[in-house]
């Protein structure tokens, strides 16, 4: 009930904002308006028609951020339905327009509460030092305008005259007997309009405007986080939540959820981390961290463990791909189906190939070749790093990665890849799969068989090879539309990324394939989702350029390893 009634209010301010809009462009009854006119200027009733339009496109404006429940939105409807009711008044007796907009204001007042979510601070501060700072300058752009250039109008404007006709046209849009006699005059006058506007305008905007994420994570939440994701961390991702793209809300229980804003969606990456029995208040816990700050919560390439307990939290949940994972205990380069996979091993191991695991910390000549290799496959994809759920060429964390090489028999470095802990379960995966512009042909294949061996030798028992994305996606007649969907797109549309490609390259192991999911609030939600996984994924390329000239973070690992390097 306390949802509906705060729609219900959105609602209500859209009907209002158009019943202003409507009242203003109709004329008042003639009876009214012999007795407004008898205490009324007809400066004022001309103002106050223009006032009860600009109202009402305000409260259209209005009206959207009060669904989403913005505190700053419900302030300023109050004070326009005050504003709305006055100039109904004034305009023409209109009093059952009053009334509506009082009883609204009233209906707000009552359910005050419900609009909890705040704006961004640093935001609003701007918004009142520019309507501030615009009045200032308009009050002195218009004063000496009007006071020199008076005779560019019919009216001999003295000081307060130009004060008050400056005032009276940057607050209500109206000229009262201004008559500009010169194109000048008109031009002059139309400028304070124009910057009236572009101030209003702005201000609203960045008064609803939802809290953006200007600071990274302290230390001392890198440590906490680093400590829960050792303790608890169980997928391919956990390792990526300690990147230094990521936010943290700490949740009940000992949890956290590693996040990004894009779009105004709050983008977990991944289920929660934390006790198990704890995932659900987690997960609760971080959409209201998101509704407090007008984002709309979703999560990325969640396991299907916990699908049961989103659905509880009112989310909906969609398959976006599955994980290939290869069972080691099962993984063998003989038989017919490995033919291809073993021709390629021996091949290489016949022109002098070799793989060889590296341990960190890696040391600098190591870094540059591995560099060259990353710089010459980013060419080849003419595309910059991608980030969130991949990581990306950062040097403390490849420094501080287990990383396997292809190098030829003159040692040179031919491909390579960067190995990551998955902490609680007996699995390990990669992230990097990077080589040279021109390899010999299996290369790739040499590298993960060796991987596989390694890992197999070590004790693990399955190697996660990672997302493919919209495989297997929407193949059943009674899979949800917006799977099929991205089924159809997985089999016609290849042109902008290789999702066959990714898909053959891993079936060739066998793997066992895992679901994965998206998790989002509504089908409402979906578009604006999409675009925050895009600049998630691709729009901190600007920030990353930026920054490489200093040594990013990527965690507290990586902080006390180069301590303990300087210490020695």
């Amino acid at each position: 009930m306390r949802q509906w009634s705060v729609r219900i209010a959105a609602a209500l301010t859209a009907v209002m904002g158009a019943i202003n809009l409507l009242s203003a462009t109709t004329p008042p009854l003639h009876r009214r308006v012999a007795v407004i006119a008898a205490w009324s200027p007809l400066e004022v009733r001309h103002g106050s028609a223009i006032a009860a339009a600009v109202s009402g496109f305000a409260l259209l404006l209005l009206a959207r951020s009060l669904w989403r429940r913005k505190h700053a939105a419900w302030l300023v409807t109050e004070l326009v339905l005050l504003v709305s009711a006055v100039s109904h008044v004034l305009k023409g007796l209109d009093l059952e327009e009053a009334a509506v907009a009082t009883g609204l204001a009233l209906f707000l007042l009552a359910i005050a509460p419900e609009f909890h979510a705040r704006s961004d601070a640093p935001s609003v501060q701007r918004a009142l030092w520019v309507v501030a700072g615009s009045l200032v300058f308009n009050l002195a752009y218009g004063v000496t305008g009007f006071y020199l250039l008076d005779r560019h109008y019919s009216v001999d404007f003295g000081f307060w005259a130009a004060v008050r006709q400056t005032v009276v046209m940057f607050t209500q849009f109206y000229d009262p007997g201004l008559e500009p006699v010169t194109q000048f005059g008109r031009w002059f006058a139309d400028s304070i309009y124009i910057v009236s506007v572009l101030t209003t305008g702005y201000a609203l905007a960045m008064l609803v405007r939802p809290v953006l994420v200007r600071e990274r994570a302290t230390p001392g939440e890198r440590l906490l986080t680093r400590g829960i994701v050792e303790a608890h961390g169980r997928s391919s991702l956990a390792r990526l939540t300690l990147m230094d793209d990521k936010s943290y809300y700490f949740g009940p229980g000992g949890t956290l959820v590693a996040f990004v804003v894009k779009a105004r969606v709050g983008l977990a990456l991944g289920d929660p981390i934390g006790p198990l029995d704890q995932i659900g208040p987690a997960i609760a816990g971080f959409g209201a961290h998101c509704a407090r700050n007008d984002w709309r919560p979703a999560f990325y390439q969640t396991m299907p463990d916990h699908l049961a307990l989103y659905r509880e939290a009112g989310l909906e949940t969609l398959c976006i791909g599955h994980e290939a994972i290869v069972d080691l205990a099962s993984f063998t380069l003989e038989g017919q189906a490995r033919k291809a996979l073993r021709g390629a091993v021996n091949r290489l191991t016949r022109l002098g190939f070799s793989a060889r695991l590296h341990e960190p910390p890696l040391d600098d000549g190591l870094m540059r070749q591995l560099e060259q290799v990353s710089d010459e496959w980013l060419a080849l994809r003419r595309g910059g790093e991608k980030r969130f759920s991949l990581g990306w060429f950062d040097e403390d964390y490849i420094r501080e990665s287990r990383v396997m090489t292809v190098e030829t028999a003159h040692g040179a470095i031919t491909a390579f890849s960067n190995l990551m802990p998955e902490y609680q379960l007996n699995e390990i995966t990669t992230d990097l799969m990077r080589h040279r512009a021109r390899i010999q042909n299996g290369t790739m294949d040499f590298l993960f068989a060796e991987l596989f061996r390694w890992a197999k030798g070590c004790g693990y028992a399955t190697f996660n090879l990672g997302l493919c994305a919209l495989a297997g996606v929407g193949r059943d007649p009674k899979d949800p539309v917006a799977e099929r969907a991205l089924g159809f797109i997985f089999e016609h549309v290849n042109q902008f990324y290789d999702f066959k490609g990714l898909h053959a390259f891993k079936s060739k192991f066998h793997p066992i394939w895992s679901p994965r999911y998206l998790v989002y609030p509504g089908p409402a939600s979906l578009p604006a989702v999409a675009v925050a996984l895009i600049l998630a994924d691709s729009g901190t390329a600007v920030l990353w350029r930026r920054e490489k000239a200093r040594p990013p973070r990527v965690g507290p690992e990586a902080e006390s390893r180069r301590e303990e390097r300087a210490a020695s």
